[in-house]
């Protein structure tokens, strides 16, 4: 096949000592049957350094077994771990699915493409590669929205709240989903489209249309994929903060008038069990965003000034955006003790400590917390 050829080191050295490329561009190496989905604003740059084709494939490649390898312990561990197998905790499994999901249908085809140094999979494929990004990057900030909801029906709204139970953790879920789906549909049916995009290894959206159609719908996605999960958050956070700093100021209130030192036993000293959860949370929804914001600047650069769009800096954007598929294994095994403690046990080569408490709870145990009350009940 004459389109699946060897990189062209050899080509590129001898064109550098030249002083230029001439006319040759990065999109040279794109099929025939692509060059329709090829925007004109790529032909002003010179073919990359192979030697950047291969530093990107091999850290797609390292990010997708540590995804893959990472999101399936923990699917497996709290699907097969008892005392994890909780309504809330099905928000936690989708999460995991949904990044395990991520790098198995996108780092394959991106090592593939980056060792031929261009799309090689076909148009149909470009697309399909482009929806998956979308859908499950989609899935798993809608998932950690919910999660944050449910963190603050726990931690804020406490006993009063209404727990959380199977039908109604499977209808967020099914929510979800509908939501990713009918967001990653559209450019397939034509309100904007998936086209290759930066060093033409990877596919995304067609930020670079100056349309006011086709920009219509990076608009609109972006206010509903990621500003407005980013309000909800920032909202449930704020009145999960406001709420343990109440809890703990009528704490020490209490203890003072008590003239103790505190009211907490020897074990209790630390954090409540919900407030550290809502911390983990917090860490997993920070490092999404610091992943993703990357891209969205890219996306709105080239709906309003594509110009100064590189392709370069936009294959890394959209890397890192896929690197926030690798973290939240991470923060699971260095912050959730019961999490850790069945790791330990099932794979202990995989631990990131020894075996803590199995009684201790999980970043989304089923727990209730009055935030007036100095007594912490779990309803798991």
């Amino acid at each position: 096949m004459s389109l699946l050829h060897e990189p062209h080191f050899s080509a590129y050295t001898w064109q550098a000592a030249k002083g230029g490329f001439g006319n040759h561009t990065v999109v040279d190496q794109v099929p025939p049957e692509m060059m329709h989905m090829v925007d004109p604003h790529w032909y002003q740059f010179p073919p990359m350094n192979p030697l950047w084709h291969g530093l990107l494939g091999f850290v797609i490649g390292v990010l997708g077994v540590i995804s893959i390898i990472g999101n399936g312990v923990v699917i497996y561990i709290f699907c097969s771990t008892k005392g994890l197998r909780t309504p809330s905790n099905m928000l936690v499994v989708n999460l995991a699915m949904s990044d395990f999901l991520m790098m198995f249908t996108m780092a394959p085809p991106m090592v593939i493409n980056c060792y031929y140094e261009t799309w090689v999979l076909g148009p149909f494929m470009c697309e399909l590669y482009g929806m998956f990004g979308s859908l499950f990057g989609c899935g798993s900030i809608w998932t950690m929205t919910l999660i944050a909801m449910d963190r603050y029906n726990v931690i804020v709204r406490g006993l009063s709240a209404a727990p959380m139970t199977n039908k109604k953790a499977f209808l967020w879920i099914l929510f979800i989903w509908f939501m990713a789906t009918i967001w990653t549909i559209f450019p397939m049916v034509g309100w904007n489209r998936y086209v290759p995009e930066g060093n033409m290894t990877a596919c995304g959206t067609d930020y670079l249309n100056k349309d006011f159609f086709s920009r219509s719908y990076i608009l609109v996605y972006s206010c509903f994929v990621y500003f407005l999960p980013l309000i909800i958050i920032i909202w449930a956070y704020f009145y999960i903060v406001q709420a343990v700093c109440a809890h703990e100021k009528n704490m020490r209130e209490q203890a003072k008038k008590m003239n103790v030192a505190s009211l907490r036993s020897a074990e209790n000293q630390q954090t409540s069990a919900e407030a550290k959860l809502a911390k983990v949370a917090l860490m997993t929804i920070s490092l999404w965003f610091m992943a993703w914001t990357p891209y969205l600047i890219i996306n709105y650069t080239g709906i309003f000034e594509g110009y100064k769009i590189s392709p370069l800096a936009t294959i890394w954007s959209s890397l890192f955006a896929k690197a926030g598929a690798c973290y939240n294994p991470i923060v699971y095994g260095i912050s959730h003790p019961r999490y850790r403690a069945a790791l330990q046990k099932k794979f202990p080569s995989l631990a990131c400590a020894p075996a803590t408490d199995d009684t201790a709870s999980v970043a989304s145990a089923v727990t209730s917390v009055s935030v007036t009350d100095s007594v912490t009940t779990e309803k798991a």
